[in-house]
């Protein structure tokens, strides 16, 4: 009989695909995750998000189930009867999970596991008042994200006061939880076989490591701290002030980078690699400056453009280890993360039943195998609840082929469309010299939701032209519809 392999899945937030290596303009240090990649794992380089953003990813992840033409941010329960730690429980697997994810616990990501943990106290969460205490204006409010607010101040107050304006690196998020993930697996590496999810929230914004990080990015600042975007136009800020605020994301994912690290060295230590399967994975990135942006989806109402999931977004990390899996390798293939369950599965050589079939497909071949197809293409998208006509300030859908990015509603209402092969960020429209692949692409894409059943309103909405529907809508936030 095979025996069946652990199963470790590490999910970072906002962590974008070219803070490793050497792909970006402007290098993030991240030596662990670099080494990983080089040492240890095999990567998917065009892992492509599917539902956008934070709850909608993990439920595509947990599920094997593609969500977003069909629900948006909400309860895992009720999207669906398939999640992955009550499969592999029923196969005999012990389940933990251990996050600092601000949001998961409140849609009922944890039930389901033998044992659920949560620090609290991100984004704005609120475990413990002291409203004794002053709350300090961090950012201006004509620079941030102003919603939602607690008390007249904008969210990155909250988040600080709220965290007692920590200082040090030992309380920060990312330490605390993988210090707990590192803890777990030395009191249960023998649980074979076991399943650990850890989900770390940064270096999803407010943006406040140590400032002895920040400095190392940006030393000649003076002005205040830009640890929070504005979820608008990057013309808010002065050029000074947008390197800064570049230079907070790039300290914070530098401090995610090195928490990772202890817990893949832990994995070492205790000798499980060769029993162990490892998947280190971002939900999604970050606007930084790229296509006039900050953020992920607009929050201002002063901006009415549509926010298509371009690929600083919408392109995402993910890294595969452990077992059989080839050392320091990279897969040039499409994937998704409806893919790696089945995936995960496969590679660990268990054979779960889900309630709902999987739309994803196991790409443990490619993997094991060190090369070959898997997808043709593959669509981000984020529910909308549009009633016939698309609202402006919508985060619209992005198509990625090998060759092609796709937005059948670019930021003006008119699709765009990019060479992906030279032009990785797709900051230059060449739709109009490329009428044919527009055209065949709007197919594709159309073909895509009829495939995944999208309601029959969904399919209207996008057959139609951008409308430019009102702009008071939510769409795409880190908060359901009311909360905040």
């Amino acid at each position: 009989m095979r025996i069946r392999k652990n199963i470790v899945v590490l999910i970072t937030d906002t962590f974008r695909y070219d803070n490793i290596g050497d792909r970006a303009e402007r290098p993030v240090r991240t030596p662990e995750l670099d080494r990983f990649a080089a040492e240890r794992a095999t990567e998917v380089e065009r892992f492509t998000i599917g539902s956008f953003p934070t709850v909608p990813q993990r439920t595509d992840f947990a599920t094997g189930v593609l969500g977003w033409p069909h629900y948006g941010w909400q309860p895992l329960d009720l999207s669906g009867q398939n999640h992955i730690a009550a499969l592999l429980g029923d196969q005999g697997y012990v389940t933990q999970f251990v996050c600092d994810t601000p949001h998961l616990f409140d849609t009922r990501f944890h039930p389901a596991f033998t044992a659920a943990y949560q620090h609290r106290g991100q984004e704005g969460d609120l475990p413990l008042l002291h409203l004794n205490d002053p709350i300090e204006e961090v950012v201006p409010a004509d620079k941030t994200r102003t919603s939602p607010g607690f008390l007249g101040h904008p969210l990155v107050d909250k988040h600080r006061w709220g965290n007692r304006y920590f200082r040090y690196e030992a309380e920060t998020f990312a330490a605390r939880t993988a210090g707990t993930a590192v803890r777990w697996l030395e009191e249960n590496s023998r649980a074979h076989p076991f399943f650990l999810w850890v989900d770390l929230f940064d270096p999803h914004e407010p943006w406040d490591p140590p400032a002895y990080l920040v400095e190392r990015y940006d030393p000649d600042y003076r002005g205040t701290p830009m640890i929070h975007p504005n979820y608008g136009p990057s013309s808010a800020y002065s050029e000074a002030e947008l390197r800064n605020l570049w230079a907070h994301y790039a300290a914070e994912s530098e401090l995610v980078d090195r928490y990772l690290g202890r817990i893949l060295q832990k994995l070492d230590d205790l000798l499980l690699w060769d029993d162990t399967l490892v998947v280190v994975m971002s939900d999604h990135g970050m606007s930084l400056g790229e296509h006039a942006r900050t953020g992920k989806s607009s929050l201002r109402p002063d901006d009415e453009r549509y926010w298509p999931i371009y690929p600083e977004v919408g392109h995402a990390l993910c890294l595969i280890a452990g077992g059989e899996v080839p050392r320091g390798r990279s897969l040039d293939l499409i994937a998704q993360p409806i893919d790696l369950a089945p995936t995960l599965c496969e590679l660990a050589g268990v054979t779960v039943e889900p309630p709902q079939p999987f739309d994803g497909r196991s790409f443990a071949g490619a993997v094991l195998g060190g090369g070959g197809r898997h997808r043709d293409y593959a669509v981000s998208g984020c529910f909308l609840a549009a009633d016939g006509v698309l609202p402006r300030r919508a985060s619209t859908p992005f198509l990625v082929t090998d060759r092609w990015g796709y937005a059948p509603v670019g930021a003006y209402g008119r699709p765009e469309l990019y060479d992906l092969t030279r032009d990785p960020l797709a900051g230059h429209d060449v739709a109009a010299d490329n009428p044919g692949v527009a055209s065949e692409l709007r197919d594709l894409f159309l073909t895509h939701l009829a495939e995944h059943r999208a309601p029959a309103e969904l399919l209207e909405l996008w057959q139609a032209p951008a409308a430019g529907g009102s702009s008071d809508g939510a769409w795409a936030i880190d908060y359901p519809e009311g909360e905040g």
